[in-house]
């Protein structure tokens, strides 16, 4: 299945609020993304359609096996690539905002070449 940007950024959005807290919710998205209640809704929907999350009894956010799976991969893109771009010597806010952009785009092969390279040249 393929998911939209926007998608990505909630699951990841809610795999990194769920490091934190056992208890995400809807709000805690919202504010972490900077979304209006109805577009958290909307969206938290889509990805509860795809079998992506899931709202326990008390109404926290949750996700499923397969929505975490892609979360972390997500959330490893931004945080491998965040990482090379500090150590290339850019600031970290800009190195993160790239990041986060070019995690979405990049295809898997081209990713896991990076890994391995990043991985042979640490190893040195």
């Amino acid at each position: 299945m393929a998911l939209l940007e926007s998608g990505e950024m909630y699951l990841e959005t809610i795999y990194v609020l769920s490091q934190k807290s056992n208890a995400v919710r809807a709000i805690d998205i919202g504010e972490e993304m900077g979304y209006s209640k109805p577009s958290v809704s909307r969206a938290l929907g889509l990805l509860k359609d795809d079998g992506l999350i899931k709202k326990d009894e008390d109404g926290f956010i949750k996700l499923t096996k397969a929505g975490e799976i892609h979360a972390k991969q997500i959330y490893e893109r931004h945080t491998v690539l965040s990482d090379l771009f500090i150590s290339l010597g850019v600031d970290e806010k800009t190195a993160t905002e790239d990041a986060c952009r070019i995690e979405h785009y990049i295809s898997d092969k081209t990713f896991q070449a990076l890994k391995a390279h990043i991985e042979a040249f640490q190893s040195k």
